[in-house]
């Protein structure tokens, strides 16, 4: 979902300075966003006896993505557990939407923070290594590097929007299901724990132990 967000960024491109100031907004929305959500996942780790957690939960977000791709939006609703996120998910769309018509610094600001709360393949990796850290700042910090990381791509995004024809742009969001998917897959592969290199590592048991500090075993 970023991608598309990046391309329609309403960035006042009259001047080089002002354009590359708001794409530093943008990302420094994002990254405050990722912090946060660092720190509650962080703690949501903490003190957690993780043997062989990461890879149930790996299994299962990789299983969620390619759900949410396969089946149709309006058969999730139908589901009331699932009506809680969808209806988060809409705010958070509707505030992007709000924003996105503003020409100003601070709409520009606000739409890379809730961007940071869209459902994305990338952030669900990252959260489980924010999960892991079992420590706040920890996790706040795993996350700010993870995003500081999609700066690169996110600023070509930004500025591919404006050179890129609407026509090429659909294409591109049409493919970004496809990616989901491929994705998901790798989620499942690296829970089975099937040993395959970088792919799909061998099994293994990661204990927090008491003191918060966190070990491997066999």
């Amino acid at each position: 979902m970023c991608g598309p967000i990046a391309f329609a960024l309403p960035l006042d491109r009259s001047s080089k300075s002002k354009m590359l100031f708001q794409t530093f907004l943008y990302h420094l929305g994002r990254l405050i966003t990722y912090a946060l959500i660092g720190v509650l996942f962080g703690f949501i780790g903490r003190g957690l006896f993780l043997s062989g957690f990461q890879q149930r939960l790996s299994i299962l977000m990789g299983v969620i993505m390619i759900l949410s791709v396969v089946i149709p939006v309006k058969v999730f609703n139908k589901f009331h557990i699932t009506k809680p996120l969808y209806k988060v998910i809409g705010q958070v769309k509707q505030r992007l939407g709000l924003y996105l018509n503003k020409k100003s610094n601070k709409s520009i600001f606000l739409i890379g923070f809730f961007n940071g709360f869209l459902p994305c393949g990338l952030v669900y990796m990252a959260l489980m290594g924010a999960i892991a850290s079992s420590n706040t700042f920890l996790g706040a910090s795993y996350m700010f590097l993870f995003g500081m990381g999609t700066i690169p791509m996110m600023t070509l995004a930004v500025y591919a929007g404006n050179v890129l024809k609407l026509s090429l742009r659909n294409k591109i969001q049409k493919i970004i299901p496809v990616f989901v998917v491929i994705i998901g897959l790798l989620f499942i592969l690296r829970g089975l724990g099937l040993g395959i290199p970088y792919i799909s590592p061998s099994d293994t048991k990661l204990i927090i132990a008491p003191n918060g500090k966190s070990c491997v075993t066999p």
